[in-house]
């Protein structure tokens, strides 16, 4: 992969990777853990015909890692700030917003926060959050119990730190890949070694512990009823996080245009399946960007 761009937000360095001269703009948001180059199999077909960019959220991937609570909140509010920043100062302008898992919530906050900057919202496996604090009675009561006791020893810095050594290992991370993907030949050591590069970054730790104790903030079905434009969901099937069955209940609010299941596709769909993902992408962004330039 050929080396990404640095941007500047608030005094922090933000990576991200720019490919494309013309054609509509379109940002793309990486999920839990991940980074803009888990959209590395989408960028170059999309910047065929479009203005393509990758970022990494703030505490992810190539990006800084500042201090949960003492330098800042690392809640969706931020990342939908630094999203609608990136638009404004790097892209230049408004732009079609893509996310895939927990990037899906935070495109949509930007969207919500900032309506001048999105001329759409692609959503690809959002998180449902099943977690969070508003849902837990709706899950069995072991699970949410046993979140909450995970949530409070992970406080703790010796645990945490001895709980993410764990977890930041070549096997555990494959482990994790191959229960969230459904193809397992899309786990490459390519694709662990993306993952496990920025588990070492100095505060790499604190982000961690930070996003996984933080229950509040908005769910998905807060925000797609109100976003001031409109909303393509893709969906692999076979997500086992992220029950599709759940999910189908996003296509009846008014904001969302499209709801199209993949077949035999999980979590990650745009890393493990780009030929469904890319041309779908492809057609809804040029579709809406012949009708907004048709107003103009």
């Amino acid at each position: 992969m050929s080396i990404p761009e640095t941007w500047t937000w608030r005094g922090w360095p933000i990576c991200y990777k720019a490919q494309g001269q013309e054609g509509p703009p379109v940002v793309l948001v990486h999920g839990f853990g991940a980074s803009w180059g888990h959209w590395r199999k989408n960028i170059p077909v999309l910047a065929g015909s479009c203005r393509c960019y990758a970022i990494d959220l703030l505490g992810f991937g190539g990006s800084a890692k500042p201090t949960p609570g003492v330098e800042i909140a690392y809640t969706f509010e931020t990342w939908g700030q630094q999203i609608a920043d990136f638009c404004r100062e790097v892209v230049g302008g408004p732009a079609f917003l893509v996310g895939n898992s927990i990037g899906c919530i935070a495109v949509m906050q930007a969207a919500v926060d900032n309506p001048d900057i999105a001329l759409g919202v692609g959503v690809l496996n959002c998180s449902l959050r099943l977690l969070h604090e508003r849902k837990r009675d709706t899950i069995p009561w072991y699970r949410s119990q046993g979140a909450a006791i995970v949530q409070k020893l992970l406080k703790v810095k010796w645990i945490s730190q001895l709980f993410f050594n764990q977890l930041a290992t070549e096997k555990t991370v494959r482990r994790v890949l191959l229960q969230a993907y459904k193809r397992s030949e899309a786990v490459t050591d390519e694709l662990v070694n993306l993952l496990l590069k920025p588990a070492r970054d100095v505060g790499a730790v604190d982000v961690f512990v930070a996003f996984t104790g933080y229950s509040q903030g908005p769910l998905p079905e807060d925000l797609l009823p109100i976003l001031p434009c409109p909303t393509l969901i893709l969906w692999g099937e076979e997500d086992p996080w992220e029950n599709i069955e759940l999910a189908k209940e996003f296509a009846k609010f008014e904001t969302v245009e499209k709801f199209i299941p993949l077949v035999g596709v999980g979590h990650c769909p745009q890393d493990e399946a780009p030929e469904l993902v890319n041309p779908i992408l492809q057609d809804w962004l040029l579709e809406k960007w012949e009708l907004l330039m048709a107003k103009v």
